[in-house]
């Protein structure tokens, strides 16, 4: 298979997996109903995100009781949704300033640089 039907494959599943849970619970990580809590979209997006990097942080990537990398790359494709409503990630609500993220992507390298190390 070829790396350009390859990426198509995956991202088909991942398509078909976000229509299907937005069918399932409607437009929840998009359009919260906050009943229990008051967390913007894109804050309970982001903890969503962060709760499935420690799962995978904590070795959930050597179980087969869920697919948390599609479910990460998911949270992610919905972030990008609201951002692209929002019109960019500078804009949002203000909850959550998109510059400290940009700033702290060398935390991020350094994690998987940990994920990577623990995998070995």
């Amino acid at each position: 298979m070829k790396f350009k039907e390859e990426v198509s494959s995956i991202l088909d599943d991942i398509r078909d997996m976000l229509v299907s849970k937005n069918e399932k619970y409607g437009n929840s990580a998009l359009e919260p109903i906050g009943v229990f809590s008051k967390l913007s979209p894109e804050e309970g997006l982001l903890i969503r995100i962060d709760d499935k990097l420690k799962r995978i942080k904590n070795g959930s990537l050597e179980k087969d009781d869920e697919d948390v990398v599609n479910d990460l790359i998911g949270y992610l494709v919905l972030l990008k949704i609201h951002a692209n409503r929002e019109q960019s990630f500078d804009e949002l609500d203000g909850s959550h300033k998109w510059q400290d993220i940009k700033q702290n992507q060398d935390l991020i390298k350094q994690m998987q640089q940990e994920l990577r190390d623990e995998m070995i």
